[in-house]
């Protein structure tokens, strides 16, 4: 089959792709450093701090699937272009707002954009890559993410500590013009777009913003205030508005959610594993950070440092991932990371006051190189199964779960710590263990080897025969 683009062409749209989802990444880690000083420079309240990322996430989850179907129709490029300029129009106003107001607000903008910017990674992977080639540039993506997510505390905390929290806002600025201009530059070869007869769905995708606002708007207040009235009512509205999202997709002549891509059992297992594993491994980090300093006393850098190597394994795994599927299939390839995965928590969850670095260290080696696997490997899927058409509808749903799954593993992880007293590792990290484990039987939808794409293998929207491997 020939390739999709020419040789140049693929290598600035692998750049583009991961400087995109590493800018996004680097964005959320340094930020969480610079709240303290940002909420005593702008004379902040912790709740208003707070929504400096609420905001951020509340605008992402509901937005990141229509912006996916934006990039069906008009081009991943030229939404990446304008996400991505977006992105760094807003770092630097923030990084000028006068008061804490102007941060929410632009925030609230800046997660619009990364909307726009974050399915648009994945969708110009898929439209510049051969199916058989999509698994090492989705690996290398991910190995980035990982790579932004280290550093982030380290580079943020410098900066904060030298220059101001408003430095961490212009880290990104130069990086994400650049890139959005040559996005807007380099024109890529022709591609087919969806027909013009062919609508945004737009009743659609109200009802899934509704439904994807009120999910994310409820986890995020269970750990901070409980289980009231709000948040007890919240999830009859999510599930209202979910079934009625379905009910109408499945009626309208224009879905937001084209039918090969919510009509795929692979992809829809892929989806769940991906929640399923985001959800353990920020959950476990959640707790097991608390842990070490609440319990071991350790201060941040020491408690980022037991956690390295986590990290490091997921840059290092994510590569290794790639060679695996395609040796092995996804099917296989997803069990056993889901098996580490779950081994990692468990053995975090064994962690008492007389645990050495040892210990600690191998329950986070594990997790890292479960997580890698898991997510190099799904993502490839959801990627893969969509047509070229739906690559932008794939990419923004996969992304909403790895929004998603953080968001619920952290809730369910804070919520069971409250039921017990200091800061046990057992009782959530035994659940989020089960959270873990319920991606085996997902994995075992997923292709086999049989299923691997191969370079003269077409997919559903492809001009190309469909031939499977024996």
């Amino acid at each position: 089959m020939k390739s999709p683009g020419s040789a140049a062409h693929r290598r600035l749209t692998l750049a583009s792709s991961v400087l995109g989802a590493v800018i996004v990444a680097l964005d959320g880690t340094v930020l969480t450093v610079a709240q303290p000083t940002l909420q005593r420079d702008l004379h902040a309240s912790f709740a208003q701090v707070q929504w400096t990322s609420t905001g951020y996430l509340i605008a992402v989850a509901g937005l990141l699937v229509f912006a996916g179907r934006l990039g069906d129709r008009y081009g991943h490029q030229v939404v990446f272009a304008v996400g991505i300029l977006g992105f760094g129009a807003t770092s630097a106003g923030i990084g000028l707002a006068p008061g804490i107001g102007w941060v929410i607000a632009l925030r609230v903008a800046q997660g619009v954009f990364g909307a726009l910017l974050q399915p648009a990674t994945l969708g110009m992977l898929r439209a510049a890559y051969p199916p058989d080639r999509l698994g090492m540039p989705i690996a290398l993506r991910a190995s980035a993410i990982g790579l932004a997510a280290a550093a982030g505390p380290l580079v943020g905390g410098a900066l904060v500590t030298h220059l101001g929290w408003r430095a961490v806002f212009f880290l990104n600025v130069v990086p994400a013009l650049v890139m959005g201009a040559l996005a807007l530059a380099v024109r890529g070869p022709a591609r087919g777009r969806a027909p013009a007869a062919a609508g945004l769905d737009l009743p659609g995708a109200c009802l899934l913003a509704v439904a994807l606002v009120g999910l994310v708007q409820t986890l995020v207040e269970i750990p901070e205030v409980g289980w009231t009235a709000a948040t007890v009512l919240g999830l009859p509205v999510v599930a209202a508005a979910g079934a009625a999202f379905v009910r109408h997709e499945r009626r309208t002549a224009s879905p937001l959610v084209p039918s090969d891509v919510l009509g795929s059992a692979a992809i829809g297992a892929a989806l769940g594993i991906l929640v399923a594993a985001s959800a353990s491994m920020l959950g476990a980090l959640f707790v097991g950070s608390y842990f070490l300093q609440e319990t071991l006393g350790l201060d941040p850098l020491q408690t980022s440092l037991r956690a390295l190597p986590g990290a490091v394994m997921v840059v290092l795994g994510a590569p290794v991932s790639a060679v695996l599927l395609r040796r092995f299939g996804a099917r296989r390839t997803t069990v056993a990371g889901t098996g580490v995965l779950t081994l990692g928590v468990i053995v975090l969850s064994r962690l008492d006051e007389a645990s050495t670095a040892v210990p600690i260290g191998t329950g986070f080696l594990l997790l890292g190189a479960g997580f890698a696997t898991v997510m190099v490997t799904a993502t490839a899927v959801v990627v893969r199964h969509a047509s070229a058409e739906s690559a932008g509808v794939a990419g923004g749903l996969q992304q909403t779960a790895m929004n998603v799954g953080p968001t619920l593993g952290v809730a369910a992880a804070a919520t069971l710590m409250t039921l017990t007293s200091g800061v046990a590792m057992g009782p959530p990290l035994t659940a989020l263990a089960a959270v873990s484990a319920t991606g085996v039987p997902l994995a075992l939808r997923l292709p086999g080897r049989a299923g691997v794409v191969t370079a003269d293998q077409g997919l559903p929207g492809d001009a190309s025969p469909l031939r499977t491997r024996p």
